[in-house]
């Protein structure tokens, strides 16, 4: 009977040294922490392409040079400043650089627009003497720098801008008469502002606002009595547009 018991108490300390064993390894395996949470940022980095429509202002204004004949009854000295607004649109093309928060590019625009306008020269009366202008083509190439708030760009732009401007006149009572247009390239700068907003990993729309100033260029207007020239040129340009673009893909950021 004694041996039976003797033979019980080993059987279970053995039983309750296993299991002691068994739970000292269960504590010491080591604790797996789980993987980060990844939160998406968007990445402005990229080429893009896209368009743009709104509305344009000119202040047109064109100077008698003295120089030529002397139709359409203004003498050296004077002329004339109008303005002139219209619908304008057309494409952009550019590329991002993005660093922290913020932004880095450069982009190239081209737009069609109609700003135009008549002034009727009175000053002898008979009104015969009537100017036309015409800016219809505005063309850019600038910088840009902006600082992002996750898909929010808030920007600054400047550089580059190019017109494409028409003077015509035409003097139909005597003594001089004559008509006659020239077109030329006005050469001038840009600034402007804007914010985009990336709706989608490709897609973005925007709105911005611009201003153009331009350099006057000598149009010879010629007519029966020789050539009427004046100094011309789109004072300045301002217009507001909506924008919508297509940014190809970039590396995507991650915040852990």
């Amino acid at each position: 009977m004694r041996s039976q018991l003797i033979a019980a108490f080993a059987c279970t300390t053995a039983l309750v040294s296993t299991g002691a064993a068994s739970a000292a390894d269960l504590a010491a395996r080591p604790y797996t922490k789980a993987p980060a949470y990844i939160e998406p940022l968007f990445n402005w980095t990229g080429f893009y392409v896209g368009g743009h429509i709104g509305g344009a202002w000119t202040n047109e204004q064109f100077i008698n040079n003295g120089t030529g004949a002397a139709f359409g009854d203004l003498t050296p000295g004077q002329g004339y400043r109008q303005r002139g607004s219209g619908v304008m649109g057309g494409a952009q093309i550019g590329y991002n650089w993005q660093a922290n928060n913020y932004v880095f590019g450069m982009e190239g625009t081209i737009s069609g627009l109609d700003n135009h306008g008549t002034v009727v020269n009175t000053a002898f009366g008979a009104a015969d003497d009537v100017f036309t202008w015409r800016a219809n083509v505005l063309a850019t190439i600038v910088g840009r720098a902006g600082f992002a708030v996750q898909n929010n760009l808030f920007y600054i732009k400047g550089g580059y801008a190019g017109v494409n401007n028409r003077l015509n006149v035409s003097d139909t009572v005597g003594p001089a008469t004559g008509s006659g247009g020239q077109t030329h390239w006005a050469n001038g700068w840009t600034v402007g502002a804007g914010w985009e907003y990336g709706i989608t990993r490709n897609w973005i729309v925007g709105l911005e606002y611009n201003y153009a100033a331009f350099g006057s260029q000598t149009y010879q207007l010629g007519g029966t009595a020789g050539n009427y020239t004046f100094d011309a040129k789109p004072r300045d340009i301002q217009w507001a547009v909506v924008r919508a673009s297509y940014k190809f893909d970039a590396p995507v950021i991650a915040r852990y």
